[in-house]
């Protein structure tokens, strides 16, 4: 085992964190990586399809498959934060990493989970528009408003992240602190802390509670404003119509919410047990797996621009050729 302790002012600096992630015996690490690996390349692969889709099909030029597109992106980063790491730490005996590296990863990690809070809400803002306000839809949910929510949620993001970071970064650890969970998350680091880290508990709560409680309001008024007018349209058609719109999006709502939910509000001695990996393996390996299979590959459009997308190399120079005349 590789660690370095560096004397600085009378203080022990820690370098290095030994994540314990999931400690089974070799053979099952080894269909561990395995497994994860498929996932991972599968969840890249149906994220990058899905961006290649909306981005080149004139038809989901519109405000909802603009929004899709950026959760795709999202999560494509959102997973190789965590998965490589992961799946390196599955065949090697000494789970080590950096403290640069361990924050460096808690770093994107909160961005993207606080990013993905607050663009889960501007979906459900869009989906409300649609359904409430048809009429005015095209005008509310211009282009430009569109790219300033989009750039919105990715600057609170960042910035939750940076601000949370300034107060985690600087707690001391003593030795090499083993960190009973399989990638570096705010409530295991500051569990093997050697020193009060009460000031940072309290800044990660307080922003906890501004990134989700408030877009967590906005998607259940969105929600309850939609189910009250999908409830007044008259045909039956009509209401599985615009319930269709919104049903893929809330499920992931509650999916996502929940299990973060289940996670976060939890005091940090709870990761001192395992059941919390297992619920955190549902939002940073299975949720963006299920996105766009629960989102997309169930729509139409969607589906018709992922063939055009895919088949186009092959379909085009049959039209241009000799027999085509």
């Amino acid at each position: 085992m590789i660690t370095k302790i560096l004397e600085t002012d009378n203080q022990t600096v820690t370098t290095h964190f030994i994540l314990l992630g999931f400690p089974t015996q070799p053979g099952f690490q080894l269909l561990l990586f395995f497994f994860f690996l498929a996932i991972y390349l599968l969840t890249l692969l149906e994220n990058f399809l899905i961006i290649l889709a909306i981005h080149s099909d004139g038809q989901l030029c519109k405000p909802m498959y603009f929004f899709l597109s950026h959760l795709s992106f999202l999560e494509l980063w959102y997973v190789t934060v965590i998965s490589p790491k992961m799946l390196v730490d599955f065949l090697n005996h000494d789970k080590i990493i950096s403290f640069k590296g361990c924050m460096t990863q808690l770093y994107f990690f909160v961005t993207f989970v606080c990013t993905e809070y607050i663009l889960l809400a501007v979906m459900a803002f869009d989906r409300y528009v649609a359904i409430c306000n048809p009429l005015r839809y095209p005008v509310i949910m211009t282009n430009q408003f569109c790219g300033t929510l989009a750039g919105g949620c990715w600057f609170c993001g960042l910035m939750t992240a940076m601000i949370k970071m300034v107060f985690i970064a600087r707690l001391h650890y003593c030795g090499t602190p083993r960190i009973n969970h399989y990638f570096c998350d705010i409530a295991p680091l500051l569990n093997v802390s050697c020193e009060d880290s009460s000031q940072a508990e309290l800044v990660d709560f307080f922003l906890a509670l501004m990134v989700i409680a408030i877009p967590l309001c906005v998607v259940v008024s969105s929600y309850v404003i939609i189910i009250m007018t999908i409830i007044r349209i008259p045909s039956s058609h009509g209401r599985r119509k615009a319930f269709s719109t919104c049903a893929s999006h809330l499920a992931i709502v509650i999916l996502f919410y929940s299990t973060t939910l289940f996670t976060y509000a939890h005091p940090k001695l709870m990761y001192t047990y395992n059941s919390n990996k297992v619920v955190s393996l549902l939002y940073t390996i299975i949720v963006p797996l299920l996105n766009p299979i629960i989102y997309c590959l169930r729509n139409r459009e969607v589906k018709s621009a992922l063939k055009k997308t895919i088949l186009c190399k092959y379909t085009g120079p049959r039209e241009n050729g000799p027999l085509s005349n």
